[in-house]
């Protein structure tokens, strides 16, 4: 990775706007939509797929799936028998592990779904509601995301939500994954449809005949998925726009080398557009880690992804002092931050913009990605200034509820039609003094 010196370059090359389109559009791509859709525009082209599945629900997303995916469905739903037949092709010792992973993210949610309560004073009370159905993304096609299955419907299901829709895109053979299957069924999900991209996420904000109109709309996905989560927003909630994953690692001189560039690599080998940070205080430590980097590449199955990652947006950034490394990080916002500093426990507080935090050299991302418990599904794209990683209260909402008794009509009724008539509302005035005694 290429390495930069000093504090106000780094500032600059890390400063960022998020972005609402984190993620770029190769020319290779522009021409496939260009020939498929006589649009080169994803945003224009997500457009249109929302559009017809608005109008033709079930038969547009047939096509869709035949057109983009080259498959020809017999049925969108999964069956209960297909799920029942993936349990037999996965491995005991995969099942254990996603049942393991199910019961940590299902008790870590439930212990935050302890916490999430309204607010009670005297006559002022907020309601604590599930949402009613919440529509759960995905990703797929040439892979299986078990962990994001269960990282989405476990929040959902904690959080009290009535009925969970799953959707992903259908593998190359036209089934989805028996991965995916089997951790939807562990996670709980109600029901499970094969199809992806802006067509699911429409089929799932507007409904259709087979699909159920949900209410909130959660789960990563690719440009396509991001565009058409974006614009839907409004008919549906959505959780965020997650974008390609980042790590940011702060290190000294006491951490080992090979840690650093292995948790670099962890990320790097999702997407090429992926991107992979260290900062440092220690030159010495920056040569070692591209030199681990070179060496644990070179027996990578996805070298070739991680290496294009690491090309494009692989930054080893050399400062002064940790205070200067703290500030990169607050001003980069990533979505996983790795402490790998000598005492790292005390540094936790000044990290106040990141997705998540991974303190000490013992914990690394990956586990936070699989088994530690809170869900994986994070902000993106410097959003973690304002955002957070998908929890329980993403799918609850609050309902403010208001009592007002003689005493307490007593207090306010004064003051309220003063300032409703300041503001030029005079109905609203006397809907307060019609509520009120005659001798006030």
């Amino acid at each position: 990775m290429r390495v930069i010196e000093g504090f106000p370059s780094a500032k600059e090359v890390l400063s960022r706007q998020a972005s609402t389109e984190p993620y770029p559009v190769s020319p290779a791509l522009r021409q496939r939509l260009k020939r498929m859709f006589g649009l080169d525009e994803p945003e224009l082209v997500v457009r249109q797929i929302i559009d017809e599945v608005r109008q033709r629900g079930d038969a547009a997303l047939f096509d869709y799936t035949l057109k983009i995916d080259g498959l020809r469905l017999a049925s969108l739903e999964v069956s209960k028998s297909q799920i029942s037949r993936a349990y037999r092709k996965v491995a005991a010792e995969v099942l254990a592990a996603l049942r393991l992973a199910a019961e940590r993210v299902r008790s870590f949610h439930s212990a935050q779904r302890n916490t999430v309560g309204g607010v009670a004073l005297p006559g002022l009370r907020q309601l604590v509601r599930p949402l009613e159905r919440a529509g759960v993304y995905i990703p797929g096609g040439t892979a299986s995301y078990p962990s994001t299955v269960l990282m989405t419907v476990i929040p959902a299901r904690v959080a009290g939500v009535r009925e969970v829709i799953l959707v992903t895109p259908p593998g190359p053979d036209g089934k989805v994954p028996a991965l995916t299957l089997v951790a939807a069924d562990i996670a709980g999900a109600d029901q499970i449809f094969s199809v992806g991209g802006a067509q699911a996420i429409a089929a799932l904000a507007f409904g259709t005949g087979t699909i159920p109109r949900v209410d909130k709309i959660c789960g990563p996905g690719n440009i396509f998925v991001l565009l058409a989560k974006k614009l839907v927003y409004g008919v549906v909630g959505i959780d965020g726009l997650q974008g390609p994953s980042e790590i940011l690692v702060i290190a000294d001189e006491t951490a080992d080398p090979a840690c650093c560039a292995a948790d670099l690599l962890a990320q790097a080998e999702h997407d090429p557009l992926a991107s992979a940070i260290l900062i440092t205080t220690s030159r010495r430590l920056a040569d070692a880690v591209n030199q681990e980097l070179e060496r644990q590449l070179a027996t990578l199955p996805r070298r070739e992804i991680a290496s294009e990652s690491l090309e494009n947006s692989g930054v080893v950034v050399v400062v002064a002092s940790l205070d200067e490394a703290i500030e990169l990080a607050n001003l980069y916002a990533p979505e996983h931050l790795c402490l790998m500093v000598d005492g790292a426990p005390a540094y936790i507080e000044r990290i106040v913009n990141a997705g998540c935090i991974v303190a000490g050299e013992k914990a690394t991302v990956v586990l936070g990605d699989y088994v530690a418990g809170p869900s994986h599904v994070l902000p993106t794209s410097g959003t973690a200034r304002f955002g957070s990683p998908l929890n329980v209260s993403d799918f609850m909402k609050l309902t403010s509820l208001i009592t007002v008794d003689e005493a307490s009509l007593k207090e306010l009724g004064q003051a309220a039609p003063v300032i409703a008539r300041a503001e030029g509302f005079e109905a609203h005035a006397r809907a307060v003094e019609k509520r009120r005694p005659a001798s006030q």
